[in-house]
């Protein structure tokens, strides 16, 4: 009998022994996978191939032929190529070279005209930790930062030739099921959902016929939104 108790510890002792290293192994891939995914989000490779000073995107360079704009808002993290899929999925785990990254890419609703010639526009992306992609969106729904961070540029095209400035104005967060915030709907429609929502306008910002939305989701799994709007002067 006393025998059969050593046994039973020993197995005992190898079974807790088996459940700590399971446990282990399970918390250090929930650091990796923390890790790879923030570093994938952090890789800022892709601003060598910005166009700038009226120079497009090097023929050599790796983003896809899916690319139709650049958005940079002035002194913050958003500084990304645009990317525009046949339908709304195909960005959401693919980045600006078409491989894939659980971030993702920056890109435009696929209903809307790539040359952003639509009175409403909408831009996705990921939020982010570290306000990485579009969870750098979470400091606009201070007014301060948004009244001192109002300006921007959008590169439209691989040529760099066409460049339409931008007007930050509104931040608000909603559902997305209580409106048509995240449908091309008419300006009109848009500005009266802003108006409702938004805790803030920046009046001081010069109105324009083309807004551009900014939206990423406020939780993991969610329909609420945070979405930044932006004037775009031709």
């Amino acid at each position: 009998m006393k025998r059969f108790w050593i046994w039973m510890n020993i197995i005992y002792e190898k079974m807790m022994f088996i459940v700590f290293l399971i446990a282990l192994l399970i918390v250090a891939y929930g650091l990796y996978d923390a890790w790879y995914v923030y570093n994938k989000a952090d890789d800022d490779s892709y601003l060598k191939y910005k166009p700038r000073d009226g120079m497009g995107v090097p023929e050599d360079a790796p983003i896809t032929d899916d690319m139709v704009a650049w958005i940079t808002i002035d002194d913050t993290n958003i500084d990304y190529p645009v990317m525009q899929g046949e339908d709304n999925s195909k960005f959401l785990n693919l980045n600006p070279y078409g491989e894939y990254s659980l971030s993702g890419s920056i890109f435009l609703d696929s209903r809307n005209d790539s040359r952003f010639k639509d009175d409403y526009s909408i831009l996705y992306g990921h939020h982010m930790a570290y306000g990485k992609m579009f969870g750098a969106l979470d400091d606009f729904l201070d007014k301060d930062y948004l009244k001192n961070h109002s300006k921007g540029t959008l590169i439209v095209g691989r040529d760099g030739k066409t460049v339409y400035e931008l007007g930050v104005f509104a931040c608000i967060k909603v559902n997305v099921y209580d409106n048509k915030v995240l449908d091309p709907a008419p300006l009109k429609d848009i500005e009266k959902i802003i108006s409702e929502y938004a805790d803030y306008i920046n009046t001081s910002i010069e109105k324009s016929g083309n807004i551009l939305a900014l939206s990423t989701c406020t939780e993991p799994v969610s329909t609420n939104r945070l979405i930044v709007f932006c004037y775009i002067y031709e």
